[in-house]
């Protein structure tokens, strides 16, 4: 019975005040600080990075779109394949909403989606695209455009 006593005894372990104090210290107070600077600081100089997107909201049709408009994410490391033709409506067995037509017949074009641009104020429009290849199956080439240039 002694035995079992001193069993419990010693699963029991009461904490010092000393323990305590040293959990939240001066230098974890400081650490914990740092942290936090660290934190905001990264954030802001994430958010200062130049990939805005531009807006086109105010271009309701075809005919306030001049030629020389750039509209789109300037961020060339994600889009940066381009490619110039006429915007046209219509996908290919459903991969793409748009097609740009380009010489060299229907095995040229390229069939686009943007998660980004509304595609539709540039139909019928010559522009140039850069964007982001994607793995298609029957499409030729599939893009997700991030930014559009009116050449026409």
């Amino acid at each position: 019975m002694e035995n079992q006593k001193e069993k419990k005894e010693e699963m029991l372990h009461g904490f010092d005040q000393k323990e305590m104090s040293t959990i939240f210290s001066t230098k974890f107070i400081i650490a914990l600080i740092m942290i936090a600077i660290f934190g905001v600081g990264s954030g802001y100089l994430l958010a200062k990075n130049d990939t805005s997107v531009s807006s086109v909201g105010m271009l309701d049709n075809d005919s306030s779109i001049e030629v020389g408009t750039v509209v789109g994410s300037s961020d060339t490391k994600t889009f940066r394949d381009s490619a110039e033709g006429v915007l046209e409506e219509g996908g290919i067995e459903g991969e793409g909403q748009y097609h740009l037509v380009r010489p060299g017949g229907d095995s040229q074009n390229v069939y686009l989606t943007s998660s980004v641009i509304d595609l539709s104020i540039f139909i019928q429009r010559k522009v140039k695209v850069w964007g982001e290849t994607n793995a298609a199956k029957s499409a030729g080439w599939l893009m997700d455009v991030g930014k559009v240039e009116v050449l026409e």
